[in-house]
């Protein structure tokens, strides 16, 4: 099993399972293989036989001991499962949160004077990197539509680096055209850098979509457990080496407690999207008959922004959607929140217990509208939710009891 879990020809569950389980990291050279799960390897030294081994090189791969901040077994087995799963990738690096991948990925492709493209619906912490961080860097960036290709095309000048793709988006989950926006993209030499945490590579595969490089918070689906931080970006070769030496020397590093968290995380994450996925296609779909509810944003829902590229590209889904109220304000928003009981307020999605938070797409908007085409004004109001692993029907109630205080204000 461990062996040949690299094999495209199994199915996620196998390859879940199987991935990054190789002899060299659950064994030792005497007994390879000696253990299930790559054990747990704690370490900020790594000692040198003889003045002979110390000076023979400094070998910058996984596999090879140096010292701690270059990882272990443990980090090196994650980052081995990951590359496995992502197809046309030639290696991972880990960071120790989505968000320093996301940052590493892009200034390992960006330099003082570059123009960053970022599609309008990515997530907030990446806008503000783009206002931030990168401006500090004296890079620029520039918004566009994801839902227009031709508008993407037109604001390339020669100035454009590379883009940064999120489909579907953190909060609004319209679906882009992955595969038509990078073809444009590399027809101009640019970079394309793709925030895939939401469907991940066995429901996406980034790379053979067209991305160069697949950027994901393992905080979300493949930790599972509301217990760890952590995210990888994977790249083909064009990348790989510049996202491992931004990342050594910016000193990203991850523990190796955290890895083994993730690789655990790992093995079950197939039934937990599969459990998630259903039950909230299923509330989708019936948000979408209730008269409280304007708009339903899931791509796995037909009428949703971008269903149609989901249903062509696409081969799983997630938990994670919104919903818009039909008029009203703030407070009645709140109300609904506030009168939950089984969905958690907070942020972050992906774990095994339902989260909800507040939308305000307006205010992170600025190349495209909302309310969407098609959307009253006074329909401005929404949420997220992230789907768990309660029963279906327990959500559903709890959800109409928060309808129901929303109807009151």
């Amino acid at each position: 099993m461990a062996g040949g879990a690299d094999d495209k020809g199994f199915g996620p569950a196998t390859r879940l399972v199987g991935a990054g389980r190789r002899a060299e990291w659950t064994g030792t050279p005497a007994e390879p293989g000696a253990v299930v799960n790559p054990p747990v390897w704690r370490a900020s030294t790594h000692l040198y036989p003889d003045s002979a081994a110390l000076h023979a090189g400094k070998p910058n791969a996984d596999g090879h001991f140096y010292y701690g901040r270059r990882g272990a077994p443990t980090q090196w087995a994650l980052a081995d499962a990951l590359t496995a799963l992502e197809p046309g990738a030639a290696g991972t690096v880990l960071y120790p949160s989505g968000v320093a991948a996301l940052a590493g990925a892009l200034l390992a492709v960006l330099r003082p004077g570059d123009t960053l493209l970022m599609t309008d619906n990515a997530y907030e912490p990446t806008r503000n990197m783009g206002r931030g961080l990168l401006r500090d860097f004296g890079i620029e960036t520039r918004w566009f539509d994801p839902l227009d290709p031709a508008a993407f095309a037109a604001a390339i000048d020669p100035t454009c680096k590379a883009v940064l793709l999120e489909s579907p988006g953190s909060l609004t989950l319209e679906v882009c055209d992955v595969p038509a926006l990078s073809a444009i993209a590399r027809q101009h030499g640019l970079g394309v850098v793709l925030d895939n945490t939401w469907a991940g590579p066995l429901a996406f595969p980034a790379l053979e979509r067209g991305a160069d490089i697949s950027v994901m918070s393992l905080t979300k689906h493949f930790g599972g457990h509301s217990d760890v931080m952590m995210g990888s970006a994977s790249a083909g070769e064009r990348f790989h080496a510049k996202l491992r030496r931004t990342a050594q020397a910016l000193g990203q590093v991850v523990s190796p407690d955290d890895a083994a968290l993730v690789l655990r995380g790992m093995r079950t994450m197939d039934l937990r999207l599969k459990q998630e996925t259903a039950s909230a296609l299923a509330l989708a779909e019936w948000l979408e008959g209730r008269a409280e509810v304007a708009r339903v944003l899931c791509p796995m829902l037909p009428g949703s922004p971008g269903h149609e590229i989901w249903a062509r590209d696409f081969s799983g889904g997630c938990g994670l959607f919104s919903f818009v109220f039909k008029g009203k304000d703030g407070p009645a928003r709140d109300a609904f929140i506030d009168a939950l009981s089984l969905f958690g307020i907070g942020y972050s999605w992906g774990g095994f217990e339902s989260l909800v938070t507040p939308i305000d797409p307006a205010s992170l908007r600025s190349a495209t509208a909302w309310p969407l085409p098609g959307m009253a004004e006074a329909d401005r109001f929404g949420v997220r939710l992230s789907i768990g692993l309660e029963s279906l029907d327990d959500l559903q109630a709890d959800l109409e009891r928060g309808l129901a205080a929303w109807a009151a204000t």
